[in-house]
C-alpha cells in the first residue's frame, strides 16, 4: 500500500502539480478535473483533509466509511487513514489539506482533536448537509482560496484563522446533522473506541496543566494500555491495524509535534522543553529530536 509523507508526494501520485505551500493547500474540485486520477487504489497519507462536495458521482472509501452521502456532503481524511476512490470527472466543491507541521507552527491548533473530534481517525465520517447550510461553508472556502492566492506576507496567519472558522462551522453543522445518530452508531466498535481513547490520553497527558504521576512513563505504550485496561500488545495491534503505525510511533510523533511547536513559538530553552515533555535528561531529548528530524533542537530553532 502506498504511503505519502508529504503533500508534494501525494499530489505527484494523483496527477497534480506541486502545491504553492509545502504544508497547506486549497483547491476547487473543478480545477482538478481532467488532471487528477479518477481511480486510486488504497493508500495512506499523513495530513488532514476537509472536503466539501457539492456535485459529483463515484465511490470514495475513507477508513471504515464505505461511501459518501448522495447529497451535498462534508468529508474528512485523517493522517494514516486508508483511502481509495473511483470518481467520475464531474466533481464540484472545495477542499483544504494541511500537514502536522502546519498545525505545529501555530498555537491555535494545540487541542485540535479535542475541539474537533470529527477529525479523529475513528470519527472522520462523512455527512450530508442541507442546501441552506451550503452558503456559509462555501463562503469560508472561498475566503481561504482568496487569501491563499494573494501575495501578502501575513496571509498564513489569516489562513489559520479561516481554517479555524471552517472547523467551527463544520462542527456546528455536524452537531445538528440528520446523520449524526447514524454516524455516532457507526463508530462504536471496540477497537475504534480504544484508539480514540488512546489518542485522547496521549494528547491530554502532555497538556501543561495535566496531573501526572512522577513515576509515570508517558513515552511508553504500556502506560496508556494500563489506563485503558488492555494488554500493551493489544493496544499496539489496534493502533497499527487502523493507523498503520505502532503505538510507540504515534506517541513519538505527538511528542515531536509539541517539541517543534515549543522551539518555533517560545523562548524556552531546550532543557526546559525536554523536561516539559518528560524526558529524563536534555541529552536524551536532543538525541530523540535529531534522530527524527536530522537537526539538533537549537539548529531547528535557528532554521
Amino acid at each position: 500500500m502506498k504511503h505519502f509523507k508529504t503533500i508534494s508526494e501525494y499530489y505527484k501520485s494523483i496527477g497534480l502539480s506541486e502545491p504553492d505551500h509545502p504544508h497547506f493547500d486549497i483547491k476547487s474540485f473543478e480545477e482538478n478535473m481532467g488532471k487528477v486520477k479518477t481511480k486510486m487504489l488504497p493508500f495512506r497519507h499523513e495530513f488532514y483533509f476537509i472536503g466539501l462536495r457539492i456535485e459529483g458521482k463515484g465511490q470514495t472509501h475513507l477508513g471504515h466509511s464505505t461511501e459518501l452521502p448522495e447529497g451535498i456532503s462534508i468529508f474528512f481524511n485523517s493522517p494514516f487513514q486508508i483511502i481509495s476512490w473511483d470518481h467520475s470527472p464531474d466533481w464540484e466543491g472545495y477542499y483544504v489539506l494541511f500537514s502536522q507541521d502546519f498545525l505545529a507552527s501555530s498555537y491555535r491548533f494545540e487541542k485540535l482533536l479535542d475541539d474537533y473530534p470529527f477529525l479523529k481517525i475513528d470519527q472522520a465520517v462523512p455527512f450530508e448537509i442541507d442546501k441552506d447550510e451550503l452558503p456559509d461553508i462555501l463562503n469560508i472556502y472561498e475566503k481561504i482560496k482568496e487569501e491563499y492566492t494573494n501575495e501578502r506576507e501575513d496571509k498564513i496567519s489569516f489562513i489559520e484563522i479561516y481554517v479555524l472558522l471552517l472547523l467551527n462551522q463544520v462542527k456546528r453543522v455536524f452537531n445538528k446533522s440528520k446523520d449524526k445518530d447514524k454516524i455516532n452508531n457507526s463508530i462504536q466498535k471496540a477497537d475504534l473506541a480504544h484508539l480514540s481513547r488512546f489518542e485522547t490520553l496521549v494528547e491530554s497527558s502532555f497538556y501543561p496543566d495535566a496531573e501526572v504521576d512522577e513515576k509515570a512513563n508517558l513515552h511508553s505504550p504500556a502506560y496508556y494500555a494500563e489506563i485503558l485496561n488492555i494488554h500493551p500488545n493489544h493496544l499496539n495491534a489496534v493502533v497499527k491495524s487502523i493507523t498503520g503505525q505502532t503505538a510507540l510511533n504515534y506517541i513519538h510523533n505527538h511528542i515531536l509535534k509539541l517539541a517543534k511547536a515549543a522551539l518555533s513559538q517560545t523562548s524556552s530553552s531546550a532543557k526546559e522543553i525536554a523536561y516539559s515533555l518528560y524526558f529524563d535528561s536534555p541529552s536524551h531529548f536532543g538525541a530523540f529530536f535529531k534522530k527524527n528530524t536530522g537537526l539538533t533542537p537549537i539548529a531547528y530553532r535557528k532554521k
